[in-house]
Parts: C-alpha cells; structure tokens; sequence
C-alpha cells in the first residue's frame, strides 16, 4: 500500500487542492437536507412563519400578550413593535415588527417562548406544563401558531408569506446544487487528470527503466510479467488513484459533516447510526479477509496466461506444423479457466457486499421511520427532522460504504503498485561506472578477451572459462564450435550484455566496463542469431542502424548485404512496409535486413552471431565476399555453424565446453584441432575441405 501512495506524492498541491473542493461540497450538500427539512416544517406546516412573534398584531391582543410578560420581556417587546401608520382599518390598530436581524428574532424567541406559548393556550383553552422538561419543540409550535394567527387577524397576506419562504428557501436550494455540481466537476476533472498523469508517468520511468536492463535483469522478470506490470497493474493503479481522490478523501469530509448536522438536529437516534455503521464495517471485514488472498494470486494468474498466449502465438506455425493445435488450446484453455475462476470468486464475493449494505441502508431508514413517527405523534420531533435525520445518516452510512468500497480496490491496487516499484526499484546490472570516459577516437576496433571467464547469475559452473585471444581490426575471426558451447554467450560479452566474471575485455587497450555504454555500443554493429525487424518501411528498418542516413547509404548496405536484389523486386522498393514481427519477409530476407541494419553505422567492429544460418551458400558466399570488400577496415567477428562460411577467416576460435580447444586458421585447425576437424568433416568431404 506504501508504494501506492508513493506514486500521489508528485502531486500533493493538487491532492490538496481537491481535499478544499471536497470540503466545499461537503459543506453545500450538508446544507440540502437542512433546507429540505426547513421547507417541510416551517415552509408547509408553519406556513413559513420562522418566529414566535408575530410580523402585524392588532393593539388589543398586544396588550393581552405584553399583561403576561415581565418587566424586562415586555420592554424588549414594545421595543420591537412600532405603530402601523398605513393600517385604515377599525379603531383598534395595528403594530408592526421591526426587529430584522435573525440572531436578534432568535434571541427573543428565546426570552418569549413561555409568555408567547402561555397566551396561545388561553386563546385556544389548551393546557400546557410550563415546568416539563420535554416542551420545548410544543412552546414553539404554539408560538409559530400563535404568530400565524395574528398575522392572520391583523391582516397579513398568509398566502404571499408562504411562498415568499418556499421561494427563498427554493432558491438557496437551487444554489447550493449548482455550488454541489461545480465542485463536483472540479473534482472529477483534477481526480481523472491526476490519475492518467500517474499512469502515464509510471509507464514512462517503467518503459526507461526496463529499456536499461540487461539480459539478466529480463530474465529475471520475464517479458509476460514486465507487459502485465506496464498495462494491467499500472492501470489498476491509475483507476484507483482516480477513486481514491474521488471517493476515499470525500468520505471522512461528508462523514464529519454529517455527523455536526445529526448532533445539530437533537433527535437523540444516533445509537441507530452506530448500529449501522458497526454493520457495515464488520460486513466489510469479513468480505476483504475472504477475498485478500485471492486478489494476490489474480496477478499471478494473470502473469501466466499472457506467457501461454504469447508462446502460442509466437510459436503458431510449429504448432500447426506438428499437429499441437488441440494440446495448446488445452494449455490455453486450462490457464484461462484458472484466471476465470479465481475473478469469479473475487467478483460475487465483493458483489455480494452491494445487497448487504442496500439492506442495511433501508433497514436505517424504516428503523429511524419507526422511533421518529413514535415521537412526532407525542410532539417531541417534527416531521422535517426526521426528513432531515434520515438524509444525514444515509450520508454517513454512504461515505463508510465509499471507505468500504475503496477496501475492495485498494488491495489489488496496492499489490500492483508493489510489482510496479519491484521493477521500478530494480537498477541495472550493467551501467557506466563512475568515471567511464568514451572510447577514443577514431576507434580503431582491436578487441583483446584476456583470461575471460563468465558464469550466469545464480549458476554453480561457469559458461566460458579462461578464454584469450585477439580480434584485429582489417581481420575476421570466427568462432565456432558445437550447440551449448558459449558462442553467443562470448560475443555477448563484448557490447557488455553481461559483464565478465574473470579476466576482462579491451577495445583499443581500455576495459570495456570502464567506458561509456553509448560510446562502445556506437563502435559496434551487431547483428543477432535471430533477425529482428520492426513495424515501418524497409529504409526505416535499415536506418535503425544509422537515423540520420540518407536513401544512397541505404541502398549501398542493402547491396553490401545482398538484400538489395529482393527489395528491388518489390513494388514498393525500400518503401515497402514489414509487419509487425517481420512476418512478411522470409527467414534469409530478416537476416540480409539485420546485416544492412549494423553495416549503415559503418562500425569499427562488426559482429556477427550465426547471422547467416539461413542464407544459401551461393548468397552466403557473395556476402562474405562483399563483406571482405567493403569492411576491410572493421573488426570482424563471426560466430558460425557452418565450416563453409570461416574458412577464410583470419582466425578461428574453437569453442569446447566453455574452453579454447583450438586457436588458428583452417589449414592449422586441420592439422592440430580434433575438435574442429570432426566439425569440418561432418559437413564437407576431404575435397571440399582441401
């Protein structure tokens, strides 16, 4: 859960920023029940009277009203009232209301409640218990109807009064919904744009940091797992991070507002929210500990099905041609259904949490109905209040179901932030070390193994052992020997994609690992066992070598690699477009491409890694050819299968269990080398040898 955090940290102000909207819309939507209750109880059962005292009072019930009070209460009340010069009416006149300020009608609310509420019973002839200690909503409910009654008698437009309320009241409604919706838009609009940025920001450094690992570093990991980390895990991270500023931060805001307003209202029912709440947590709880375990394994799962789909699809033509298709399609079949059974449990075991909490909710909702309509019908509540409580529990039981909501995502969430970091975290084996100088120039290409011996992380016995020769520049040196031997493992060494574990490598006299990687990869034009090409044009492909070439350095390496003579049949020439993976150029066209790709940098050393395995030998032989050519200034180095293609190397290394067997050229191999000679005499005759 830390890392997932980890990734917010970049944008802390505009967390910050929503956590202030937040608060804002807390505030507003806490507000709408509290109008919703006012317009009920004083919009439609006060008739929108809001004060005990009335607006217009005739001067007889006046003085009836101010004979109940004391000295101090009925100098506040004459002080209140002023002669209504406009009334016309009979003798007896009318008084006006001049007090406006709420806190002061408040205040005298207040102070007149008992005189207010006792001249209300003598006009009605009710009995009331002044002394009671539950009589305060009845007091005021008596002065709002006596208020009502002489306003009424001195006559007020009741009417007009109603609706001037519900107007009022209507519109600070209306406001505080617009206030509500751009909020809510503001928040939207920051979450779902902090969210993309993490996304993108976290593929970017993950895509980086990968684009730096070594081959160990990939193995590692695995290219199943390393696509499931840079798209699934980092888009579970996004949606969340998007609802974790949506969602999670607005609970505790609209939780502890509605909290303040439930106290606000005095209905004395909060034993039913913490009944509710206590529910939903322990529902909660229970869901997550079942489902924890299997959001862990889902990830896995998932790691598993893109390695099987991709080996199938990698590999589909050797299925068809050995007949597999029904054996994979189990395989695939058999890693889906693992996948699917385990979402399937996740799934109804966090769905089920929607009915529960819905049940709990309304079971809120008619327990409150119940306690309140006891009340209301003694006179203790009104029915705004309840109107009013209800909304705000459902609030507070709606932001602990936000909280619970983001329990389900926030594991998975975290355990993919965890796998993302575990490769963000992971720096690579090969790097400049400090100090790396680039190699001087012009590099003239000599490389020196000296003493070299290598073994693979992890591995008890190493690859080559005490391998020591030189490869000069204007001079091609082979390497070959059985399957298994360390070929490629030994030219790998050389552009360091693995660093040695003895001895070490030179290239004009200075250690490899002790220059800079961009540096001794720019000497270098590699071409791989299996040749690689890229979604574009076949120029586009060939100038990965060399971006800046122009069309006459393209087509002179595709001459020099003998793939100019199949481009040129084309119809679309060095326009042409390969599809994704090369599918639609043969084996020998990708190699010939890879070539042309390390000859357009006009490297100071070439290497060549069994790069003409699927070459026919009048093409194989028109290449070396070209290559003695064209390259003479390069450092060559060949590793091979075929005798044919290094017998007029310079040099050749034989390669026997990681060791030197022999070290020469062919005539003297021939002579000295068993192991060679076996090689040599299992692919040509006597003749072809001589």
């Amino acid at each position: 859960m830390k890392n997932l955090f980890k990734s917010l940290k970049p944008y802390k102000m505009t967390v910050l920023l929503v956590l202030l909207l937040m608060a804002g819309q807390a505030y507003c939507e806490m507000n709408l029940p509290q109008y919703t209750q006012n317009l009920i109880d004083t919009g439609i059962q006060n008739r929108g009277i809001e004060h005990i005292l009335p607006e217009a009072i005739r001067q007889s019930e006046f003085d009836k009203l101010a004979s109940g009070m004391d000295d101090k209460q009925r100098a506040e009340l004459e002080a209140a009232y002023v002669p209504d010069d406009a009334y016309h009416g009979d003798s007896d006149g009318v008084l006006r209301l001049t007090v406006r300020d709420e806190e002061k009608l408040d205040e005298l609310d207040e102070q007149m409640e008992k005189p207010v509420a006792a001249r209300y019973a003598e006009t009605t002839g009710e009995k009331i218990n002044l002394s009671g200690a539950d009589t305060d909503l009845d007091l005021r409910s008596m002065g709002i109807q006596y208020a009502g009654n002489c306003d009424e008698a001195a006559g007020m437009d009741m009417l007009a009064i109603q609706n001037r309320y519900m107007w009022r009241c209507g519109g600070l409604m209306m406001l505080m919904s617009v206030i509500v919706m751009a909020f809510t838009t503001g928040i939207s609009l920051l979450s779902a744009r902090t969210g993309a940025s993490i996304g993108r920001e976290l593929r970017s450094r993950l895509f980086n940091n990968v684009m730096s690992f070594s081959n160990a570093e990939i193995s590692r990991f695995q290219t199943s797992s390393l696509i499931t980390r840079a798209t699934n895990d980092i888009q579970q991270v996004q949606m969340t991070s998007t609802r974790l500023l949506r969602m999670m931060l607005f609970a505790p805001c609209i939780c502890i507002w509605s909290i303040i307003k439930v106290y606000q209202t005095h209905a004395h029912m909060n034993f039913v929210i913490v009944t509710g709440v206590i529910a939903i947590l322990l529902m909660a709880t229970v869901l997550l500990v079942i489902a924890m375990p299997k959001f862990k394994i889902m990830q896995t799962l998932i790691d598993g099905l893109n390695a099987v789909s991709r080996e199938i699809l990698t590999g589909i033509q050797v299925i068809r041609a050995f007949g597999r298709e029904d054996t994979e399609e189990k395989r695939f079949d058999d890693a889906n259904a693992a996948l699917y059974k385990n979402q399937l449990f996740v799934n109804r075991t966090m769905i089920s949490l929607s009915p529960f909490l819905m049940i709990i909710m309304y079971g809120l909702t008619v327990w409150i109905t119940w306690v309140a309509a006891g009340r209301i019908d003694m006179g203790e509540m009104q029915v705004g209040t309840m109107t009013a409580f209800i909304a705000y529990t459902m609030e507070i039981v709606f932001s602990f179901l936000m909280i619970a909501g983001m329990a389900v995502f926030l594991p998975r969430a975290g355990i993919a932030a965890d796998r993302i970091y575990e490769v963000l975290d992971t720096g690579t084996s090969i790097s400049d070390c400090d100090g790396a100088v680039p190699l001087r120039q012009p590099v003239k290409g000599s490389v020196r193994f000296e003493h070299v011996s290598f073994a693979y992380p992890d591995a008890e016995e190493n690859v080559l052992t005490d391998i020591d020769f030189e490869a000069r520049p204007g001079e091609t040196t082979a390497v070959i020997g059985s399957t298994g031997c360390g070929k490629t493992t030994l030219i790998s060494l050389i552009p360091r994609f693995f660093d040695v574990t003895e001895g070490r490598i030179t290239i004009d006299g200075m250690d490899v690992r002790n220059v800079t990687l961009r540096s001794l990869r720019d000497a270098i034009g590699y071409v791989p066992q299996k040749g690689i090409l890229f979604s574009g044009t076949i120029e586009e492909n060939i100038q990965w070598g060399k971006e800046d070439a122009d069309h006459e350095n393209v087509v002179r390496a595709a001459e020099i690699s003998q793939a100019a003579k199949f481009v040129d049949a084309r119809a679309d020439g060095y326009e042409t477009m390969i599809s994704q993976g090369g599918t639609n150029v043969s084996g020998g066209q990708k190699q010939r491409l890879s070539i042309a790709r390390a000859l357009i940098k006009d490297p100071a050393i070439l290497i060549f890694d069994d790069s003409f395995s699927a070459l026919d030998m009048k093409t194989d032989s028109e290449l070396r050819k070209a290559l003695a050519e064209n390259t003479g200034h390069s450092t060559r180095i060949i590793v091979a299968q075929r005798v044919g293609t290094i017998m007029n190397a310079e040099q050749i290394i034989v390669l026997d269990e990681g060791r030197i067997a022999g070290k020469g050229t062919h005539s003297e191999l021939m002579d000295k080398c068993s192991v060679y000679r076996e090689i040599a005499l299992s692919q040509l005759s006597e003749a072809e040898l001589a």
